[in-house]
């Protein structure tokens, strides 16, 4: 069982070698985990054969953990209530749900949009 999720901020800021990010997910314990939406986001924004081989490189180094039927009722119940109101994407609705679900951390540096979903779940891991 996981212990915590990464968004794709902390994906990104890693590939982009920012030394906070890269000190912080080499300094974990126990391995984190990604949701599937956050592979699929990380490699849409690959913009090449090189960028796409580094950022999977990369998204190896965690756990996958899958969403189910109800994290995405869960996500599609939390869309509907802060889309108009907080400018929240169904990717990260998706992605917090699975944090809901397991009550496990969310690694992000998106708390703007992440703590409305999952309150204190909603992580910076360090400073950018």
């Amino acid at each position: 069982m996981t212990v915590g999720l990464v968004d794709t901020t902390v994906i990104i800021h890693s590939f982009h070698k920012n030394p906070a990010a890269q000190a912080w997910v080499d300094t974990q314990a126990t391995r984190l985990s990604i949701t599937p939406i956050t592979w699929l986001e990380v490699m849409y924004g690959a913009g090449s054969k090189v960028k796409q081989a580094a950022c999977k490189a990369i998204l190896d180094r965690f756990e996958m953990i899958y969403l189910t039927q109800a994290d995405q009722m869960w996500a599609m119940g939390h869309l509907a209530r802060y889309r108009l109101s907080h400018g929240i994407g169904m990717n990260d609705c998706l992605i917090a749900a699975v944090a809901h679900r397991l009550q496990v951390p969310l690694y992000t540096h998106n708390l703007k949009d992440m703590t409305p979903l999952v309150g204190s779940l909603a992580i910076k891991p360090y400073r950018s």
